[in-house]
């Protein structure tokens, strides 16, 4: 396997511009988070990477090559919208689909009958795609990606509407693939899941990429933080204790921020807390995911608003 290249990306609708020098790469066997609002670019690079749109300038590449029509019938697409015949059975649109891949009819059989056991809706075969559950159509979905053998996976919110338990069949499906090598890149909401499945993340706001990289390097920040809960402390106990800024309040716990890098600075904060009350907890803290994905959504408003009164 060889490594997927996004390189700098531009695409504009009219005076939106959609993608400004987009630019990433996923390795082989390496599980790829794509996360954003709605309308940050997400689907709009998954589409080019797809040749479905042309983009204004950049590239994606393959091994070091333009991406090219050949390349793409080896790429396994699922869209967020899904994308299959409502009236055509499970096995036969899989086959069709399989065949349009290039595949043997009985090649085609064989992925068909071993993609709907593992994803466990193999008893569906014989039925209608528009009598399955929301969830059924999402794995049969998946298991149009897969079926005929790609090199690439390309997945838009796959984990949309689906049940735990068949979250953890689709989670186990994209380890299996990575485990062989195969490169994947995956757009969700469920930034939980992200952050359990994913090696590295790459958070897009305005159709730019703000912060790429693996989950514990996105989670380091310039200051530390440290949670302590005081149950007989006071209100307002922390906030004098000098470099640091209170984050958060919770009954008896505090979240503090550590504004100094000078080594053993957190024990400031712990003398302060012994001061006012036993203390059950001290524990260093990092923000989740979530918590990323809200500061720079949050920072995207913020502009969005500065701008909209300047424009005023």
């Amino acid at each position: 396997m060889a490594t997927l290249e996004i390189d700098h990306l531009n695409k504009s609708y009219g005076t939106l511009r959609a993608l400004k020098d987009m630019t990433f790469s996923v390795e082989s066997g390496e599980i790829f988070g794509f996360v954003g609002s709605n309308g940050a670019g997400k689907t709009t690079t998954m589409r080019i990477a797809l040749g479905v749109l042309r983009p204004d300038s950049g590239e994606v590449r393959w091994d070091g090559r333009p991406l090219d029509l050949q390349m793409r019938r080896r790429v396994g697409y699922m869209p967020e919208e899904r994308g299959l015949y409502p009236k055509m059975k499970v096995a036969e649109q899989l086959t069709y689909l399989a065949r349009l891949h290039g595949m043997s009819a009985a090649d085609a059989r064989t992925a068909v009958d071993h993609w709907t056991e593992v994803l466990g809706v193999a008893a569906r075969r014989g039925d209608e795609v528009q009598k399955l559950s929301l969830g059924n159509q999402q794995r049969v979905q998946l298991a149009a990606a897969l079926v005929h053998d790609p090199q690439v996976l390309v997945l838009d919110e796959p984990f949309s509407g689906l049940d735990p338990v068949a979250v953890d069949v689709m989670s186990g499906v994209l380890h299996e693939r990575a485990a062989a090598g195969v490169p994947t890149v995956f757009s969700s909401h469920q930034l939980d899941l992200v952050e359990r499945l994913c090696d590295r993340v790459g958070i897009v706001r305005g159709g730019e990429m703000v912060a790429l990289g693996t989950i514990d390097e996105l989670r380091t920040t310039d200051f530390s933080r440290w949670r302590v809960v005081a149950p007989d402390a006071p209100p307002g106990w922390a906030d004098a204790i000098p470099d640091t800024t209170v984050l958060e309040v919770d009954g008896a716990a505090t979240v503090i921020e550590l504004t100094s890098a000078e080594a053993g600075a957190e024990q400031a904060i712990l003398r302060a807390a012994l001061a006012e009350s036993p203390v059950r907890e001290f524990t260093q803290v990092r923000p989740t995911l979530t918590d990323l994905f809200r500061h720079v959504v949050s920072a995207d408003d913020a502009a969005a608003a500065a701008a909209e009164e300047k424009a005023a």
